[in-house]
């Protein structure tokens, strides 16, 4: 008796396509989802524990925002704040530091007319004084 025809192990080939070229397929139509969602990789060059560390931070619930909470104490968004945007009318860049928000504030008070800026601005202005200015507004 003649033993049965070898086959190879594993499920039968369904795809014409090579494994290699499913592979790329599959990470462009994954890339494309993630667009969509409005997620991109935000690449970062950290020392080694640092990274491992945010990496196992990043998997816990809350993260997100907790992230969010501490951006939003750290950095400021330029286009919110329109007498900040008119300080800040020579820089390319979206947002700046407190730090720096203050600074300018300071700087150019002069320029800043208050009788325009709107509650989410002067609350703003009241964090920046409590923080940097010892709680005193600048007149």
């Amino acid at each position: 008796m003649k033993p049965p025809p070898h086959r190879a192990p594993g499920r039968p080939r369904t795809n014409h396509l090579g494994r290699s070229e499913q592979l790329r397929l599959a990470k462009r139509a994954q890339r494309e989802r993630e667009r969509k969602a409005g997620l991109i990789i935000a690449r970062l060059k950290l020392p080694v524990a640092l990274a491992d560390r945010l990496t196992f931070a990043a998997r816990q619930e809350g993260f997100e925002a907790l992230l969010h909470a501490f951006l939003e104490t750290e950095t400021v968004e330029v286009a919110k704040y329109p007498q900040l945007k008119l300080l800040c009318w020579n820089r390319r860049s979206e947002f700046i530091s407190v730090r720096e928000a203050w600074d300018l504030y300071e700087r150019n008070w002069s320029f800043v007319e208050r009788v325009r800026m709107d509650p989410l601005q002067s609350k703003l202005l009241s964090s920046l004084s409590t923080r940097f200015g010892g709680g005193v507004m600048i007149v």
